[in-house]
């Protein structure tokens, strides 16, 4: 299952060990490998936290970001108003994955854990 775009949403705070525990968790989920993931993709203003570029690195992949209005534009399956409240668009990880992936299919929907949200979409 090649050309994963993981979506990554974060609190603030959380390191990137949780980053990464957090990815290698959804993505053995799908049965797919490390290597499969070809990037990580986040909220512009998330993009360039270390968690995310430290987490990048030991995944071997670039980060993509994106403003919470083009992720707000996206159609997603679980939209979530306490989310739109606090960084103005109701996704960040499904939409993230879904726009960082050219507008591919979503294989794994939100999951959160300690702090880190993420989706998993196949690139187009």
């Amino acid at each position: 299952m090649a050309d994963l775009v993981v979506g990554v949403g974060l609190r603030d705070g959380v390191g990137a060990a949780a980053v990464v525990t957090a990815v290698r968790s959804a993505i053995a989920e799908i049965d797919a490998s490390p290597t499969d993931v070809v990037a990580l993709a986040t909220l512009d203003r998330k993009a360039a936290e270390l968690a995310v570029v430290r987490a990048a690195a030991e995944l071997g992949v670039p980060v993509l970001g994106f403003t919470a209005a083009e992720l707000a534009a996206a159609s997603v399956p679980n939209p979530s108003a306490r989310v739109a409240a606090v960084v103005g668009t109701p996704s960040v990880a499904e939409a993230a994955a879904i726009l960082g992936s050219g507008g591919g299919e979503l294989v794994a929907r939100k999951r959160a854990r300690d702090g880190v949200t993420v989706a998993l979409a196949r690139t187009v």
